[in-house]
């Protein structure tokens, strides 16, 4: 009695089992395309707003196009202010929310969080259900029946797979002399791997390198933003720089046209060779040949900038010519090395893992850099933050580079492949449990009873007897292995020569801005005296022609220097990693020094 009491019970349950099983597979067939795609976006945003740390940079301007904003966006639209010039904050804030690879470094990010979404699924229940119905007539007999069966299989961080099953069938026998009635069947299997398998770090690899691969890409999107950033600034500095050459090329064309106009007054009147007048007319054309290809490079600057910003190429406004007039502001000649090394301090602190960083101290130590205790890698720096130099910077550098961090971190990945692969050469061991419970009826469930067989214990033995396919991956695994280590040192290679040459060009465009200012002045003073002197005749027209040749060199020498300048110093500031993206796109230095300017200038408006 007892038996059939606790056999009846069962049974029911195992029924109720199936009948919620299919309300809940019907609930979610029942899911819309737009309700997947909500509980994608939503898994993806806590999956990044997990992995995303405050060293990596700011969390803004990261999401794609069709999901919600975060909070730290700035809703841009892709428009020209209504006064037809574009600032520079405000061209890379157009270029932020719609430049066409920005969007596509965002979707990158969001399919690799994607891709991390499906291995963390793999260690959770997975259903799986089916019914089918079906009639059936043969050998006098006639009958009809369905079958639905719900399941589920779930893989355990130790290696154990549990594999269950329901399944419930139904038969109704129209004409015949066969039996009718419900049959349902409960089976579940354990596969426990004992050898090879068996340890949660071999099991959990493709989950752990799905984590950290996802940390990877937001370190390289917010190296892209950086990089970016400086594109763009440099792209919309270069573009009035060639609006400047543009400008210095009309007033070189105005002012030979007034030395031709003079020489001509005074070859009327006899006072200078017929010579002297077509060397100021040759000039002239020559100004004017110039003047024209100037436009030309210019205008075909800016329609390539339009296309940087995502914006129709024909579509009409001009840059701010405020920006380049910024530059001239009084402003830091150095780079902020306070500031620089506040954020090695934070990066050391939040960044690196433990074995990322030891390899960081092996690097310093063969630069020959005097990196003091390990403390002082973390932050605690042994001289004057004011008198860092070139070997501080590249130490700096060579903590702050996200790109740097991924490269330590990949061969750390390379040490676990090996790992894995040395384990698939590994004998075959596992302990299989399973059970089959079967309830039949002639529609009741008054009898349970288990079948044939029905509990089982048993070992599976895979011997390694052909390892050809493994003991090729483990090769292939020790291969890469020394393969990214050696990506690694030539990274580290890689960043010290661009810190180095970042240091020297930033270095060269201060002392080069410096000399063709000075350079400038000069050429303004001969141009003026030289033209004066023609007056008096005591100087000759090739004197003037020569003298106002080279003030327009140098206007437009100055200007290439305050531009490579201003240049350099954003490129710098990237290559030692210390540049801080905006939730505007703007970085903190340059906003700041621009910031002060407008309002100054607005302020001059207003007086």
């Amino acid at each position: 009695m007892v038996y059939n009491a606790f056999t009846t019970n069962l049974t029911a349950r195992l029924v109720y089992s199936i009948i919620y099983g299919y309300t809940v597979l019907f609930c979610l067939t029942g899911c819309s395309p737009q309700d997947y795609k909500n509980k994608a976006d939503k898994e993806v945003d806590n999956i990044i707003d997990q992995k995303w740390r405050d060293s990596f940079g700011g969390k803004a301007n990261y999401k794609i196009s069709d999901t919600q904003p975060s909070e730290n966006d700035i809703e841009i639209k892709k428009a020209i202010p209504a006064s037809g010039v574009l600032t520079l904050p405000q061209a890379v804030a157009i270029a932020t929310a719609h430049n066409r690879q920005y969007q596509t470094e965002k979707e990158l990010l969001y399919i690799n969080a994607l891709d991390l979404r499906l291995a963390r699924h793999a260690f959770e229940p997975q259903l799986s259900g089916g019914a089918k119905g079906e009639y059936a007539k043969y050998s006098g007999n006639e009958a009809v029946g369905t079958q639905a069966d719900l399941g589920f299989e779930q893989l355990l961080a130790g290696g154990a797979k549990i594999s269950t099953d329901v399944t419930a069938a139904w038969v109704e026998i129209l004409t015949g002399n066969m039996r009718g009635g419900l049959i349902s069947l409960l089976s579940t299997t354990i596969t426990q791997p004992l050898l090879r398998g068996s340890n949660s770090r071999i099991v959990l690899e493709n989950l752990t390198q799905a984590e950290r691969d996802t940390v990877y890409q937001i370190r390289l999107f917010n190296r892209f933003r950086k990089m970016f950033v400086v594109s763009i600034a440099s792209q919309y500095y270069r573009v009035l720089q060639l609006h400047d050459k543009t400008k210095n090329a009309k007033n070189n064309y105005n002012a030979l046209s007034d030395v031709y106009e003079h020489t001509k007054k005074l070859d009327r009147a006899g006072r200078l060779p017929r010579f002297e007048l077509d060397q100021a007319r040759q000039d002239k054309l020559d100004a004017s040949d110039t003047y024209i290809e100037a436009q030309k490079d210019y205008e075909q600057a800016l329609d390539e900038f339009k296309i940087s910003l995502s914006l129709p190429a024909n579509i009409e406004f001009q840059l701010d010519e405020n920006e380049l007039t910024a530059l001239n502001m009084p402003g830091p000649n150095n780079p902020d090395l306070p500031k620089i090394n506040e954020a090695k301090k934070e990066q050391a602190k939040e960044d690196l893992t433990i074995e990322a960083l030891t390899l960081l101290k092996n690097e310093l130590n063969k630069l020959e850099i005097n990196s003091g205790s390990s403390n002082n890698i973390e932050g605690q720096p042994n001289q004057n933050e004011s008198d860092l130099s070139e070997a501080d910077m590249i130490k700096t550098a060579l903590i702050l580079r996200l790109d740097l961090a991924n490269k330590g971190d990949a061969v750390i990945d390379g040490e676990r492949k090996v790992a894995v692969a040395a384990d698939n050469l590994r004998a075959g061991l596992n302990l299989v449990a399973s059970t089959d419970f079967v309830s039949r009826g002639n529609t009741d469930f008054a009898l349970l009873e288990t079948s044939r067989n029905a509990i089982g214990v048993g070992l599976e033995l895979d011997l390694p007897l052909d390892r050809m396919a493994e003991a090729n991956e483990y090769r292939k695994a020790l291969i890469t292995l020394t393969q990214r280590k050696r990506d690694y040192d030539e990274t580290v290679d890689t960043i010290t020569l661009e810190i180095r040459r970042a240091y020297r060009d930033l270095t060269e465009a201060t002392e080069r801005h410096h000399i063709q200012l000075e350079s400038l002045a000069l050429a303004k003073k001969r141009s003026k005296n030289t033209f004066q002197l023609l007056q008096y005749k005591r100087a000759n027209t090739r004197d003037v022609l020569d003298a106002q040749d080279d003030l327009f060199d140098a206007q437009n020498a100055t200007t290439d220097a305050l531009v490579d300048h201003a240049i350099a110093m954003l490129s710098f500031y990237r290559d030692v990693g210390a540049l801080q993206v905006r939730p505007n796109g703007m970085w903190e230095w340059e906003e700041r020094k621009n910031s002060e300017f407008r309002i100054q200038n607005s302020e001059d408006r207003r007086n």
